[in-house]
Order: C-alpha cells, then structure tokens, then sequence
C-alpha cells in the first residue's frame, strides 16, 4: 500500500496557475473557488495588489494536471468533447456549446468539482471548470445537443456527462479549442 508523506501530498495537491491577461487575484480565487486569503498564504511573495500576465501562482487543494491519466479536449466548433487517457482517445461525445452571445470560453481549464442532480436545466451532472459560472453538464433539454444554444456551458446528454463523471477525477484537465 502506497502512503503519501505531507511533503508528497503539498507537491501533488498545488496546482500552478499562470496569469492571463486581465485576470485579478480576487478573479482567480473566485474561478477556483478557493478563498483569496488561501491563494494569498499559498504565495507569500507576491503582492496581491499587482500581478502581471505569465506570472505563476499556486493554487493549493488541486492536483497537478500532469499527475492525471484522463484529459478533456472540447471542439466549439465540431461540437465534440474528446476524452483522452495518456493521449490516446478513449470516446467522443456530442455536446451542445455557447449561442453567439453567450459564447463557449476557448483556454486551458481544469474540472474544480463535481455535483449530481443539480436541477432545472443542468440535467443529472454538473461539473464545474476553473472560469466561474461555466461548467460541463448534463440538460433536461436533449433536442439542444449538437447546437449552439447555450449560455458558455458544454452540454451533455445526461448518460454521457454521467459517464464522464464517474470516469474524470477533479483537477482533469479541459482544453477548450474553436
């Protein structure tokens, strides 16, 4: 049986956070859901009130993506999300994207928590990214997959994103493309 030292665990459980234009600290505590007093104790050497693009963070309580087998990768465009394992395509599902105005976000996220049977129009599985209020569910409207009738979310088909969330670990890495 394999044991995880406290020095192990604080290595695995940090995620690196490189800043993107325009983001804010509060902005980044806020997309990952962690406190900004946490994110500020996790970087005792930056100042919180000027942080600049290509600049990296730590993100405490999230595993590195790279210590993950399973990737996301989503085509806005196709409207397919692509499960990969080790880098190899494991199942291709049809998804549903942002309309015109409420455009899927394109970037390098990772899947911060999970929660069945949300409610209303989020169907039986919702899966939070790391860019607040998007997420990858399921849809209690099944006519909508393969459009772009969203509010920025990826819709699933309720057996698919059930699927996906029994497969996925939180910290999965999502890449989302045109």
């Amino acid at each position: 049986m394999y044991y995880m030292t406290a020095k192990t665990y604080l290595e695995v459980f940090k995620l690196l956070h490189t800043v993107k234009q325009g983001e804010t600290l509060y902005q980044i505590s806020q997309d990952y859901r962690t406190p900004l007093s946490v994110i500020i104790s996790a970087n005792p050497t930056i100042n919180p009130n000027i942080i600049y693009p290509g600049q990296t963070i730590v993100i405490p309580g999230f595993p590195q993506p790279e210590t993950i087998p399973y990737q996301i990768e989503v085509s806005v465009n196709n409207r397919t999300l692509r499960l990969l394992k080790d880098g190899v395509v494991q199942k291709q599902y049809p998804i549903a994207v942002g309309s015109i105005l409420h455009g899927t976000p394109v970037g390098n996220f990772i899947i911060i928590n999970k929660a069945p049977n949300p409610g209303g129009p989020f169907g039986t599985m919702w899966m939070s990214l790391s860019k607040e209020h998007y997420g990858i569910h399921g849809t209690n409207d099944p006519s909508s997959i393969g459009k772009a009738v969203s509010r920025g979310c990826i819709r699933m088909y309720n057996k698919d994103v059930e699927e996906l969330a029994s497969i996925v670990p939180i910290g999965t890495s999502v890449i989302i493309h045109p």
